[in-house]
C-alpha cells in the first residue's frame, strides 16, 4: 500500500471533533503520538542502556503507526496528499531552494552599480 491509499482508507477511520478547524485536532495527535514516540526512546536509553527490546520495538511500531494516522489525517484536512510530502522535504528540493536563492543573490549583486565598480 502507497502513502496515498493508506490516506484514503484510514479517512474511513477519521472520527474526531472539529475544534475551530479540522486541521487542529489531528495536529494535536499528531504531535502526542510523535512525544510518545520519543518518550519509548529516551527511556530505552535511561532505562536499558540503549538496548531495543522485541518488545519495546512492537511498541515503537504501534507508537509509529499512529504517527502515520495523524499525518494523514493532518494533510487531509490542509488538502494534501501524503505522497507528495516526501517530494517537498527531500534533501534534494533543499539543495534546490538554496541554489535558486544563491542564484537569485548573485543576479542581484550583478545589477548592484556598487558590485559593478568593484570589479572595474
Amino acid at each position: 500500500m502507497n502513502f496515498t491509499e493508506y490516506q484514503t482508507k484510514s479517512r474511513a477511520t477519521a472520527k474526531y471533533p472539529v475544534i475551530g478547524h479540522g486541521v487542529i485536532y489531528p495536529t494535536l495527535g499528531l504531535t502526542n503520538e510523535a512525544g510518545e514516540v520519543a518518550g519509548k526512546i529516551k527511556k530505552v536509553f535511561r532505562d536499558k542502556d540503549g538496548i531495543i527490546s522485541d518488545e519495546t520495538r512492537e511498541a515503537l511500531k504501534a507508537e509509529l503507526g499512529d504517527v502515520l494516522w495523524y499525518l494523514s489525517q493532518t494533510a487531509t484536512e490542509l488538502g494534501l496528499s501524503s505522497m507528495r510530502l516526501p517530494n517537498t522535504t527531500s534533501p534534494n528540493c533543499w539543495i534546490a531552494r538554496r541554489a535558486a536563492k544563491f542564484e537569485a543573490m548573485a543576479i542581484i549583486a550583478d545589477r548592484n552599480p556598487i558590485s559593478a565598480s568593484r570589479e572595474a
